[in-house]
């Protein structure tokens, strides 16, 4: 049809709206995170749990060589959903940025300050001639020196968003209904802890172990840290009894 093939005619350029004031490839980003592994963040009134589905397509792999939740700095840490690469660049690139504000102000880098640093890099992307945008949404948690928790969304787009709890990739709309019904201002982190793995089994496939989710938590003595197998392990029996 007319329209389609008019469509296609604006689609393979990235800085090029479409009549209707659109960026398709933008939206085409949007897909690629929507086909990922599902991301979970919470936050509690002592800290910030973030965690994902780490799918692996072989037994043959070594799981332990295969990370999500990652850390930023020593108190903000992150996982995505979407295209592991774009993620490799995009982790390494906050970690020089966090490393020079610390330089300059010798302070930890406030999480705000880094996921407006990371939306403006992903924002750069949409914009600049010869480059596409990264195929990934992050979901960042950090403690700040005041003692304050934050959890970020950070979308292709460069758009952020500070939310109480937050769900990206495949099964994210039944993964916010589940938390919209199990979200209260009181929840502590043991409980979100418990509360992510719950909202992760509402769409998993087949069994949930220690070795195919991750969880990080940051807690307000403000230490993010990747959980080890078997403390996930302990977790996932206390939720199943």
């Amino acid at each position: 049809s007319h329209k389609s093939a008019m469509t296609e005619r604006y689609s393979f350029s990235l800085t090029t709206f479409s009549p209707s004031g659109k960026l398709v490839q933008i939206e085409y980003a949007l897909h690629a995170v929507a086909a990922g592994n599902t991301s979970i963040g919470i936050k509690a009134k002592d800290g910030v749990v973030i965690a994902s589905e780490k799918k692996i397509s072989s037994i043959l792999i070594d799981e332990a060589s295969l990370h999500k939740v990652a850390n930023v700095t020593t108190k903000i840490g992150c996982v995505y959903s979407g295209m592991g690469p774009d993620y490799r660049v995009l982790l390494t690139n906050a970690r020089k940025r966090a490393q020079q504000y610390y330089r300059i102000y010798q302070e930890q880098i406030p999480t705000r300050q880094l996921v407006q640093d990371m939306a403006g890099v992903m924002q750069e992307y949409t914009q600049r001639g010869g480059v596409r945008p990264f195929g990934v949404s992050l979901l960042i948690a950090g403690v700040d020196d005041d003692g304050s928790s934050h959890l970020y969304q950070v979308d292709p787009s460069g758009s952020y968003f500070a939310w109480k709890a937050a769900a990206i990739g495949k099964n994210m709309v039944n993964a916010k209904t589940f938390l919209e019904k199990r979200y209260n201002d009181d929840l502590e982190l043991e409980d979100a802890i418990h509360t992510a793995i719950l909202t992760l089994k509402e769409g998993f496939e087949g069994q949930m172990t220690e070795t195919n989710i991750e969880i990080g938590i940051v807690d307000k003595q403000g230490a993010f840290r990747r959980l080890e197998p078997r403390e996930v392990k302990d977790y996932l029996a206390a939720t199943a009894q």
